[in-house]
């Protein structure tokens, strides 16, 4: 059966309509309490052409982009602009709770929080690296998105925006704060992801076809961890200093250390075998990560 197409959601007057709520009491900025969402729009998918913050509590599955994810705790996830996000068919799970926050694009233009949102990463992660929260820290959340609904419930005048700018920025900073903890807390499951990382690597590097495959793309290594590339690359730096690309060219020097050492190759086949058209190339990257040359390298063992 043929999946139907997602519907677009541009404004914040397009949510309350579907919703059946009144009006909105802010052009830019609204918040949909979820337990109160129709049980039965007929609609599967929904792209919105806006910024989307949502605390979800015991629903069953939603899926976020490809992936499926089981909510039946609280956590916290965002959505940039033209992304989807979908349920089982029907409507959303009648047990749905939480909230939503959503943010016109058009809120930030003009503002320095324009261009600063673009480092908050995880706006990039799949539904499933979403931000398992503390009941502190949930209630750190909530308490933020409560003084923004105050403030654009209140009588707009010229200083709403930048109040509530300022509490969307504290909110993205706490968030991003709460991430590098569930980094470094998740330690088991983290450091799977490591050993998985290793194996792929090393895999990759035995199987002696970087000739016609070249070296593995960061978005290889991601689609075969089944993890975004954003939140590997923050994963990893935040676990060994490293991002993905490093971690490629650690395991490179690794395999040319091995056949400088162990073999009379020269460099320049040592670099054509390591997938380089350039031997300059191989050396450049050789050079600034081993701190000597290919040829220095080797001197060390003759």
């Amino acid at each position: 059966m043929a999946k139907s197409t997602p519907y677009r959601i541009k404004s914040i007057t397009e949510i309350h309509r579907l919703m059946g709520m009144p009006k909105p009491l802010h052009p830019l900025i609204g918040w949909v309490d979820l337990s109160k969402m129709p049980k039965d729009s007929g609609i599967d998918a929904v792209i919105f052409e806006l910024y989307v913050i949502t605390m979800k509590r015991g629903c069953d599955k939603l899926l976020y982009g490809q992936q499926k994810y089981d909510f039946n705790e609280g956590v916290l996830a965002f959505l940039s602009p033209g992304q989807i996000l979908s349920g089982e068919a029907g409507g959303v799970p009648v047990n749905l709770e939480g909230w939503m926050l959503f943010i016109h694009p058009d809120f930030f233009w003009g503002t320095t929080l324009a261009a600063k949102i673009r480092k908050y990463e995880y706006f990039d992660y799949a539904v499933s690296e979403a931000l398992f929260l503390s009941d502190r820290e949930e209630a750190i959340i909530n308490d933020i998105v409560k003084n923004i609904q105050h403030e654009y419930q209140s009588n707009i005048d010229k200083f709403s925006q930048d109040i509530i700018l300022s509490h969307v920025e504290t909110l993205l900073n706490y968030a991003e704060r709460f991430y590098q903890r569930q980094f470094i807390t998740r330690s088991i499951t983290n450091h799977h992801v490591l050993d998985r990382l290793e194996t792929l690597l090393t895999d990759y590097f035995d199987n002696d076809n970087l000739i016609t495959r070249g070296l593995p793309t960061v978005q290889y290594i991601s689609n075969n961890l089944n993890i975004s590339p954003t939140y590997l690359r923050g994963l990893l730096k935040s676990l060994t200093g490293l991002n993905t690309q490093q971690h490629i060219h650690e395991k490179l020097i690794e395999k040319a250390k091995h056949k400088l050492s162990t073999t009379e190759l020269s460099v320049s086949e040592i670099a054509y075998e390591l997938g380089f058209e350039h031997p300059q190339s191989f050396n450049k990257l050789f050079k600034s990560k081993a701190k000597v040359s290919p040829l220095e390298f080797r001197a060390r063992f003759n």
